[in-house]
């Protein structure tokens, strides 16, 4: 592997991204869990500040001491840090500013990586490489939501070309049978602790159906009444329905009597067979159980995974985040990375059209709380 080049293309895709944002767009932070671009941008050149040249590089001078308290995200190891609710409010330093702090790090970091390096450093980078590409997908969402959310609707971008997803809808679900499965990382390559260690479960016969639901489908539900009927939802789910008066999924608009929703070509026709995007646990559920089927558990979902395409959108699963049999933190602040977030959350698997590339696999192990809708998340049903 060459480290460089590695780290070369990364820290490009990730300006990349933000290459057609105007400076306004790097600064606004509608809602506690967006956070602005240019809080990414900071925070990811923060991380191989702190956590490869502070520590490997003697040559090394800080860019600025403040930085580690402006672009800290939750590493109570690493000292105190601007609440996350107010990486709005910083105004300073500019976007100017931070890519000029991430140009001081790159060239820091390619020195630093033309010399002889510590054994431990390639994890530490493979490591950052990932926790960059994690940011890439968070910046397509958080850039959603930003500009979803202005009332002009403004595209991303003009020519943006997203991938033309459809699901081929097909009544007939795969049959797993009942037996002993292998779940968990194994083998070459990255992986993050939460996916080891490899251990046995044992699943009772299931079915799962080998398409998401799609927009069609979903919308069915909607007008079957599904967000009125109270029958099937969780009653933390109804609450939180009656409370935001939800009637529809993110970004679905009811106009002069057509739906349509926000994409990051601004705001289009609804389309029927795409998969239906950006839904809640809440709301995956509850349609779900108006099918009278189930999610899958996670485990039902990773046993089954080579059977069906996957990667458009993450899929919520009946599994509470929780960690594997043998599973340790490492120590320091690196093991805050996912071990402390293992309570009140529920997995999902796959990954995103907006996922970075190379950075899926059928092991890996995302998580959030139950409300929560802003990602790319989409439903497949069990039974």
């Amino acid at each position: 592997m060459d480290l460089v080049d590695c780290y070369q293309k990364v820290r490009a895709r990730t300006e990349w991204i933000c290459s057609p944002l105007q400076t306004e767009d790097y600064v606004v932070q509608p809602v506690e869990d967006v956070s602005p671009p240019k809080w990414h941008l900071g925070h990811t050149t923060w991380f191989f500040e702190t956590f490869i040249l502070k520590p490997y590089f003697a040559a090394y001078q800080e860019f600025d001491p403040n930085y580690n308290y402006v672009f800290n995200s939750y590493y109570e190891t690493v000292g105190n840090r601007v609440i996350r609710t107010d990486r709005g409010n910083l105004s300073r330093p500019t976007v100017i500013d931070i890519y000029s702090y991430r140009k001081y790090v790159d060239d820091a970091m390619y020195h630093f990586l033309r010399g002889e390096l510590p054994a431990e450093i390639e994890e530490l980078m493979q490591l950052g490489f990932n926790h960059e590409e994690q940011h890439q997908e968070l910046l397509f969402t958080d850039i959603k939501y930003i500009l979803g959310h202005n009332p002009l609707f403004p595209a991303y971008k003009k020519d943006h070309e997203a991938p033309h997803v459809h699901e081929h809808t097909s009544s007939a679900f795969i049959n797993m049978d009942e037996g002993i499965y292998e779940i968990g990382f194994e083998g070459e390559g990255f992986s993050f602790d939460n996916e080891l260690n490899r251990h046995k479960v044992y699943l009772n016969a299931y079915q799962i159906s080998p398409a998401l639901v799609t927009n069609g489908e979903y919308l069915e539900f909607i007008n079957a009444g599904g967000y009125q009927d109270f029958r099937h939802w969780h009653a933390e789910g109804w609450a939180w329905v009656n409370t935001h008066k939800v009637e529809a999924p993110m970004y679905w608009y009811l106009i002069d009597g057509n739906w349509h929703h926000y994409t990051l070509n601004g705001l289009e026709p609804l389309d029927l067979k795409a998969p239906v995007n950006h839904i809640s646990y809440f709301e995956a559920y509850a349609y779900a159980d108006w099918k009278q089927c189930r999610l899958p558990t996670e485990f039902e979902w990773e046993a089954a995974s080579a059977k069906f395409n996957w990667g458009s959108r993450w899929e919520w699963t009946e599994s509470s985040y929780l960690p594997y049999p043998g599973f340790a933190k490492a120590p320091g602040a690196i093991g805050e990375y996912n071990g402390k977030f293992m309570v009140n959350q529920k997995v999902l698997r796959g990954a995103s059209e907006v996922t970075s590339p190379g950075h899926s696999r059928a092991t890996y192990r995302n998580f959030f709380q139950t409300h929560l809708r802003w990602q790319y998340t989409g439903i497949r049903l069990a039974k």
